[in-house]
């Protein structure tokens, strides 16, 4: 039988060290080659939407799967996407279009023994968590063993979860969040002040965000960089979730931050050269940092970067930027959430025999 589940269904099983967990053991099966991902697909049709001026539709897909989690994902996701600007400020945004005002966005899994459907479930929830668990691998490896202060950029769902998961893996002594919306960073750091027991405090500018923190972490739609470079201090760790495409060269840190790198690692060099992408490719075309001074999160954790293992010493600024989405990340957050709600009898069931046929394709 294959399941189906929902994004409520999704939710209640997959906690944060289950997809921490998750995440990085697949990774070390993609540094060992017994796991394979596709880079990310996009596709905009040329013509503008018809009833939403300046938006286009998209159609994303990515791949990914591994022996260990016994399982191919496919992501797919039909979006409406443009841009709009908060307080002068552009943003990315996916707009709400489908029936409902909802989205549309499914995760299939295969089984790679027996070819067939599983499991099929929204990415949405899945989503913000795969991009929170990679942040947190990062994190785990590159920034301070014992970090006193985080300095959050963005108060949406994204920067609700990076806040959740590191708080998991880190003892904060001080959080600082900053959105370019004074009523809705404000409403944020009380929300996750309840959620946390701990308290956020809300800052008035980027600048303050990042000063006195050892710990900067962006989580926004930004289209441009949250904050300069000039402010980052030694021992520093930075990480950013602003992935780009060739029709969107949006980015979160700008090019100072990562000159000032003592040590950049991204998450996928391949995707950021197709994409070419101003925080890392373009950044290595103009001379910021050399292209084989980069290198990906999974050489970092079975240490293939060489001379560069992670962390090596209190004073390094140390920069992750997690600058795409991954099918290996539903591969893994996937197989998890199928055993549990397996386990717990969630979803609902439906007979494997309607996806399949008699016929060779």
């Amino acid at each position: 039988m294959t399941l189906l589940l929902n994004n409520e269904e999704v939710e209640k099983v997959l906690t944060p060290e289950i997809s921490i967990q998750a995440t990085e053991a697949i990774y070390r099966e993609l540094a060992e080659g017994t796991a394979y991902n596709r880079p990310r697909s996009q596709v905009y049709l040329p013509a503008e939407s018809k009833n939403h001026p300046g938006f286009h539709y998209r159609f994303k897909s990515q791949e990914g799967g591994s022996p260990g989690t016994g399982v191919w994902a496919l992501r797919i996701t039909s979006d409406m996407s443009g841009h709009s600007f908060t307080e002068g400020l552009k943003r990315r945004r996916i707009l709400p279009v489908a029936t409902g005002n909802r989205y549309c966005g499914l995760v299939i899994l295969f089984d790679i023994e027996r070819i067939e459907p599983i499991a099929i479930m929204p990415d949405g929830i899945m989503q913000k968590m795969r991009v929170a668990a990679l942040s947190s691998l990062g994190a785990k490896y590159l920034a301070p063993a014992k970090p006193k202060e985080l300095g959050l950029f963005g108060s949406g769902w994204q920067a609700g979860t990076h806040i959740e998961y590191l708080s998991k893996l880190f003892d904060f002594e001080r959080i600082k969040v900053y959105s370019p919306n004074e009523e809705h960073r404000r409403q944020f750091a009380r929300e996750m002040s309840r959620k946390l027991d701990s308290p956020v405090v809300a800052t008035e500018s980027p600048r303050e965000t990042v000063e006195g923190s050892d710990f900067v972490q962006a989580a926004t739609a930004a289209w441009d960089p949250v904050f300069d470079g000039h402010w980052v201090d030694k021992g520093m760790y930075v990480a950013s979730i602003g992935g780009a495409d060739r029709t969107s060269k949006r980015r979160e840190i700008d090019d100072e931050t990562i000159r000032r790198a003592d040590i950049y690692i991204v998450h996928s060099k391949e995707v950021a050269r197709l994409d070419q992408s101003p925080d890392i490719w373009e950044a290595a075309q103009n001379g910021i940092k050399h292209w084989d001074s980069i290198h990906e999160i999974q050489e970092l954790l079975t240490g293939k970067v060489g001379k560069v293992a992670g962390r090596t010493r209190a004073d390094q600024i140390t920069v992750f930027n997690n600058n795409t989405g991954a099918g290996v990340q539903f591969a893994a957050l996937g197989s998890a959430v199928l055993k549990r709600a397996r386990d717990l009898g969630l979803g609902r069931e439906l007979p494997t025999e309607w996806f399949l046929e008699d016929e060779i394709p």
